[in-house]
């Protein structure tokens, strides 16, 4: 049985300087790790404002190669302060071809590996498809001093199969790094529904997987008035039952620090055994597109 371990997520809003949010990051890592956080996780794109809400060519400037800046800056502080670090990055793999990567860091300093974002979405405002090849990495894990965990993105967390086949791999923690807000027009009539929807489906991967899932999500208001993003917030941490361990605002910078007890997931896993009672020789429809 794995060791309890201690998790950190760090809630932020993003200026226009990526030098600038480099440094809040790491500052707000120290911060997490002073409160015995040893497994960290940033926000989906934390060096940028989320540069998506148009298609700009001239943004594709924002990227940097894996291993590059970021990632060097965050290998020296997760030595120093012996933890581990999820660093989300616009990742220029090569010229004309980019993902939208995390970068998991151990706590030596060394980098564990990728997770390329495997769903991109194209919709008003969220035009990934524009600067993101999709990832060809699956859904792996990656096994850190203070844990094996599952590291996804954002649009990843609407798909029950990313989380399935990453708790498969026998990760205890699911990361959902994240950018997401409101249209202002949709905010007054949708935006209760649409916050609700969120933390939902990502607390179901909870209890269908009986697994620890951390989502982070960025604060503040990005873009023009009548056509910007406000980023709802709202990070949180659910237990294998489901449950919120804790909650950010909507409207406000902060870092949540939780414990997690692997023991929690052999209970309810114990108690709810889906992934016993699975019945794995009727799926391979799932594979299928569509089921006439």
């Amino acid at each position: 049985m794995s060791e309890k371990f201690t998790v950190g997520l760090i809630q932020m809003s993003c200026s226009l300087d990526p030098n600038e949010n480099l440094a809040r990051a790491e500052s707000r890592v120290r911060e997490a790790a002073g409160r015995g956080a040893q497994i960290i996780c940033l926000q989906e794109l934390f060096r940028s404002q989320y540069f998506c809400r148009e298609e700009n060519a001239e943004l594709f400037a924002l990227a940097e190669p894996i291993p590059g800046p970021s990632t060097e800056a965050f290998s020296k502080l997760a030595r120093e302060l012996k933890v581990v670090i999820v660093a989300p990055l616009f990742e220029r793999r090569a010229a004309g071809l980019y993902h939208n990567t995390a970068a998991v860091i151990d706590a030596d300093g060394s980098l564990v590996g990728l997770y390329r974002k495997m769903h991109i979405p194209d919709d008003p405002l969220y035009y990934e498809k524009f600067y993101f090849t999709p990832g060809d990495l699956g859904f792996p894990n990656f096994d850190t001093r203070y844990g094996r965990i599952g590291v996804l993105v954002c649009w990843d967390q609407w798909y029950p199969e990313g989380a399935r086949l990453s708790s498969l791999r026998g990760a205890n923690i699911l990361f959902y790094p994240t950018a997401i807000g409101w249209h202002p027009c949709e905010k007054k009539q949708q935006g209760a529904r649409q916050l609700d929807a969120w933390r939902t489906i990502q607390r179901s991967h909870a209890i269908a997987n009986g697994i620890f899932v951390a989502a982070v999500n960025r604060v503040g208001f990005e873009g023009p008035p009548d056509n910007g993003l406000e980023f709802w917030g709202s990070s949180f941490f659910a237990d294998p039952f489901g449950q919120l361990l804790a909650e950010a605002s909507a409207s406000h910078e902060e870092t949540l620090v939780v414990e997690c007890d692997p023991r929690q997931m052999e209970e309810v896993r114990r108690n709810w055994p889906f992934l016993r009672d699975r019945r794995i020789d009727a799926y391979s429809p799932i594979l299928e597109r569509w089921l006439e």
